[in-house]
């Protein structure tokens, strides 16, 4: 079988598009919502309105970037959960209503399956069993991967996730939304152990981040009440010394997983795996650990519809089909 599936994206705050072909993706689609930067965060509601302006153009940008016609379709795709309501809603009535409309299959993708997943669009690919973390926004897990179709959550954190922890300490240091790339940016040039946080311990390989962002919360306001610029004249070192401990406490989960299972082949999904601290302690990982390190391309890392695309790609094969009963669900977990 060489399919050829058009996969829709919309789980938060981008519109993306997808066609793949024989798992090769012919285009990548992805319009950003500007809107939420003078908020300083994702508001949900102008996300779905944006979701609405935007996904139609985005389809079209798909399939004419791909030439392919929609007669030439096997299949359509979309990402069920996890994510917005209301973003959700536009991306699975447009693709039940674009399957509808060509008599198509219709194929359901967890959107966390679908970063994983990713690894699977280039070359070189992870081999089986393996280990990933993936880290976002919304969520930070370490998941073993048997095949495909067939995951396991290890450890999850239990309150906030890692993505949102850089976020909120970017918007602490008065960085604009999305403060995350920026806190990375500026760590670059800082000296990551100038200042101390303390990395968390939960049981087993689960996280906690809430702990890290009340430590860092207290350090400015301690220390910008002793001197009101302090903030601004060590804004590199401060960003590096979070950026540090935030990425250790990934990898002391992730490294005891490795070592308890042992699995060699790591690999990393998210928004939060575009982080070039992570990236680098994933490299230095992979000599002290003698790991196989994965990691995705810039533009599979961040919420884009060619992963739901490889995701549908693997479920096509499979005969894992769904119907037009099927709804959205913004809490839906990797089983």
């Amino acid at each position: 079988m060489n399919p050829t599936i058009l996969a829709i994206e919309s789980s938060c705050d981008e519109t993306s598009a997808s066609v793949i072909q024989n798992g090769q993706v012919l285009s990548n689609i992805v319009a950003t919502q500007a809107i939420h930067e003078q908020y300083g965060g994702v508001v949900p509601e102008l996300a779905s309105r944006a979701h609405q302006q935007n996904i139609i153009p985005v389809v079209s940008q798909a399939l004419q970037k791909a030439n392919i016609a929609k007669t030439q379709l096997d299949a359509v795709a979309f990402t069920k959960g996890p994510g917005l309501l209301g973003a959700l809603l536009v991306g699975s009535a447009f693709a039940k209503s674009f399957a509808m409309g060509l008599d198509l299959p219709l194929i359901e993708v967890n959107h966390m399956e679908a970063h994983i997943l990713a690894h699977f669009i280039d070359e070189p690919k992870p081999n089986f069993p393996f280990l990933c973390l993936t880290a976002s926004g919304g969520h930070t897990q370490i998941v073993l991967v048997r095949s495909h179709l067939e995951m396991e959550v290890l450890g999850q954190t239990t309150d906030d996730a890692v993505g949102e922890a850089f976020d909120k300490s970017a918007k602490l240091l008065g960085l604009p939304y999305p403060g995350g790339p920026l806190l990375d940016k500026m760590a670059q040039t800082g000296n990551p152990t100038k200042f101390q946080f303390p990395i968390s311990d939960m049981p087993g390989y689960n996280y906690s981040f809430s702990g890290i962002k009340t430590s860092i919360l207290n350090f400015v306001k301690k220390n910008t009440a002793a001197e009101p610029d302090f903030v601004k004249n060590n804004l590199p070192d401060i960003c590096a010394s979070i950026q540090h401990v935030l990425i250790q406490t990934l990898l002391k989960k992730l490294v005891l997983a490795a070592k308890e299972l042992g699995v060699k082949d790591i690999a990393i999904a998210g928004g939060v795996s575009a982080n070039s601290g992570l990236r680098a302690a994933l490299q230095e990982g992979a000599k002290k650990y003698n790991w196989n390190v994965y990691i995705p391309a810039f533009e599979y890392c961040t919420d884009n519809a060619a992963m739901i695309a490889i995701a549908a790609h693997y479920k096509y094969l499979a005969g894992k089909f769904t119907d037009q009963y099927v709804s959205p669900d913004p809490r839906l977990r990797i089983m």
